[in-house]
């Protein structure tokens, strides 16, 4: 791994990095993140009773969207033809619903910050469409599971037995 930052150029002023040496693979990159809410507020959107129509519907289609968007929020980020992006959700059946974004391209740099943006826009629909029944929801960790493809190859992250080892 390179401690190198490459958003700088000669000047040390801002940059966006050039890939156009860069091989055209298959990349594909998973992002977790999670809303821990009152279990009253899992129970119905479980059971689709919360006010402003189904939660669940309208957050994947906003993390999909946010996804395609992307390059348009971070700076320096490059525009990526998305070829498949997908929001999962689970929860533990008390209070907290699990987000898993996939982001994938074929193109030549990675789609870490697709996925991550995709799962943080999607928690955060969960909360705007619940806030008015459950403003103390937590939003996070939010974090990078595993990413495929580049220079770089596999990547898969230890962050999951850390969080569990913390509770």
């Amino acid at each position: 791994m390179s401690d190198t930052l490459t958003h700088f150029n000669e000047q040390n002023r801002a940059r966006m990095v050039d890939i156009t040496e860069k091989h055209v693979t298959h990349r594909t990159a998973v992002v977790r993140s999670r809303v821990i809410m009152k279990s009253e507020t899992l129970t119905r959107i479980k059971e689709g009773q919360i006010s402003k129509g189904d939660v669940l519907g309208v957050a994947q289609v906003a993390g999909i969207m946010a996804a395609k968007k992307t390059a348009d929020l971070i700076p320096m980020c490059h525009p990526l033809p998305l070829t498949g992006v997908d929001i999962q959700f689970t929860d533990n059946g008390v209070d907290t619903l699990h987000i898993e974004a996939t982001a994938k391209t074929k193109g030549m740099t990675g789609v870490e910050m697709e996925a991550l943006t995709a799962a943080s826009v999607t928690a955060l629909t969960v909360y705007d469409m619940c806030k008015a029944m459950d403003k103390e929801m937590i939003i996070g960790p939010t974090y990078l599971v595993a990413k495929e493809g580049g220079k770089s190859g596999t990547f898969v992250n230890d962050i999951e037995v850390l969080i569990e080892a913390k509770k």
